[in-house]
């Protein structure tokens, strides 16, 4: 005989709405949308929502402006994507066009990352930290902050359009877009010397590029974050469709767990003194009132749910108010829910018994299953961080190793070699020397192997010699014409080396050079 007895359900606000595509009634695929009024939540999952939104933010408006000293012969902005010089800086990292791998290697880890948050939490970067999710929240404070919240919403959306409502809404919108310009004009600091361009962007002297810019970004923003909303995430991006292919049974997303919910009922002591079976679940709404995606958790999984968690914050509050314990709906594992089910059904041969899962006193019996943070370290979650990590480790161990001096060589091709009179041969290159750091440099370049040969460089006279010293400009490639001569007794070498080193031997560089002589070319 079960002894417990829930509180009076009664005095938990009962939220009137309805999901957009509940499962006892499924609209097409692409039927019209129906306006949402998420209501604001209260709790854990809120809070680190909020901390999440602060800092994406922050990071992405405050980092063009970030200064960082690489000397007199480089930009001071931390994080510049220079397309001038064609160049990335990312504090004391430097990245040239010719390692675009770095870049590779990165998308590489992004795409491991989210197959390892996804496989351990499942959609936990779009319901924190997606873009999208993001400034939907920012969008979504400025509506409440003006227009109230969900009631007050909804009301002013019913009503007619007065002077307050017009007012509210211009004051919205326009809001809105400001937050668009503020985006559009942050991406664009990313590409030049932030408060130069700021300057020329108030003056009207920034290149027209920048404006298109922001105009495009500002309509995006406004669009994509203001007006479609949940749509995006619906209907435009493909995660959800890509996801299930992550997920395994002991993947954690968020669930109703109505093994001990059900029976729904909103007169729980009423249907308790009639014998009827009462779960914990009060049928208050207040789990779909508060989900952005405006649907209903206790259908069970969906394409439309980003796992944001509001909804467990939001049962979590009633389930305080009720004093039964938290967890109606919670982070859950499908191995966890399906054994979990099977006790509640008697491994799926009656309808859900609460007593099945509790004690007389309203606790749960010790087989139920709860959540243990040991199921994350599985060989899958293992996997994805270790190839993740080991790019990683691999880009970094290469940025620290990496030669900041390199050397390109291109052979004449017309003519080939040339015969002097004195019988010696001679053949012409184009050395293009990168000095890859932001300051300038001397570099001795050396012939090395072809015995009897010698180089010269026009640039600096007439005078013949197997290594010369040139300066280097800082960040910058310096181009050199080069002749080797040969003398007639000298061996019959085709290949030899040309060398270049600092003065201060911090970097070396080596290139294999072909010399071509008559009856090498055909």
């Amino acid at each position: 005989m079960n002894l417990y007895t829930a509180p009076d359900p009664n005095d938990i606000e009962r939220v009137s709405v309805e999901p957009v595509n509940a499962r006892r009634n499924r609209q097409p695929l692409y039927a019209p949308r129906k306006k949402i009024f998420p209501k604001r939540a209260e709790g854990q999952f809120r809070r680190f929502k909020w901390i999440v939104m602060l800092i994406a933010l922050g990071i992405y408006y405050l980092a063009p402006w970030i200064r960082w000293d690489r000397g007199p012969y480089a930009p001071d902005q931390a994080i510049l994507v220079d397309l001038s010089s064609r160049r990335f800086f990312f504090f004391f990292i430097e990245i040239w066009p010719q390692e675009f791998y770095y870049v590779a290697g990165l998308l590489v880890m992004a795409g491991f990352g989210l197959f390892l948050v996804t496989a351990a939490v499942g959609r936990a970067w779009c319901g924190y930290a997606c873009p999208q999710t993001v400034w939907v929240d920012l969008f979504l404070v400025v509506e409440r902050a003006i227009e109230g919240d969900r009631n007050a919403r909804m009301k002013l959306d019913a009503g007619p359009f007065t002077f307050d409502k017009i007012r509210k809404r211009v004051t919205k919108h326009a809001i809105w877009l400001l937050i668009g310009i503020a985006t559009g004009g942050a991406w664009i600091f990313y590409f030049a010397d932030a408060p130069g361009l700021a300057a020329s962007l108030f003056a009207g002297s920034a290149p027209a590029a920048a404006y298109a810019t922001i105009a495009i970004l500002t309509a995006t923003t406004y669009v994509l974050g203001g007006l479609m909303r949940e749509q995006v995430c619906t209907y435009m991006c493909p995660w959800p469709r890509i996801q299930g292919a992550m997920l395994d049974e002991n993947s954690l997303v968020v669930t109703y767990n109505d093994w001990r919910g059900e029976q729904r009922s909103r007169h729980a002591k009423k249907a308790q003194a009639q014998g009827l079976p009462v779960g914990d679940c009060v049928d208050c709404n207040a789990c779909v009132a508060v989900c952005p995606m405006g649907i209903d958790i206790r259908d069970g999984q969906q394409m439309e749910c980003i796992t944001c968690a509001l909804c467990i914050d939001a049962c979590d509050g009633v389930m305080d108010k009720l004093g039964k314990p938290r967890g109606l709906i919670a982070y859950a594992t499908l191995s966890e829910y399906s054994s979990n089910m099977s006790l509640a059904t008697d491994a799926g041969q009656t309808a859900i018994r609460p007593s099945n899962v509790r004690n007389d006193d309203g606790s749960f019996i010790p087989a139920v299953q709860h959540f243990d943070w040991r199921i994350i370290f599985r060989p899958r979650i293992l996997f994805y961080a270790v190839v993740w990590a080991s790019i990683g480790i691999a880009m970094v161990m290469h940025l620290a190793f990496r030669e900041r001096l390199e050397l390109n060589v291109v052979h004449d091709r017309n003519p080939q070699y040339v015969l002097e009179s004195d019988g010696s041969i001679r053949n012409g290159y184009t050395l293009r020397v990168l000095n890859m750091v932001p300051k300038p440099r001397d570099v001795t370049i050396t012939l090395v192997g072809l015995e009897g040969g010698t180089m010269r460089i026009p640039e600096f006279g007439r005078q013949d010699g197997r290594s010369f010293t040139v300066h280097a400009e800082p960040d910058a490639a310096t181009t050199l014409k080069v002749f080797v001569t040969r003398k007639p007794d000298g061996a019959a070498i085709n290949e030899f080396l040309f060398v270049i080193e600092d003065t201060d031997h911090a970097d070396r560089a080596t290139y294999r050079a072909a010399f071509n002589a008559p009856g090498d070319v055909k």
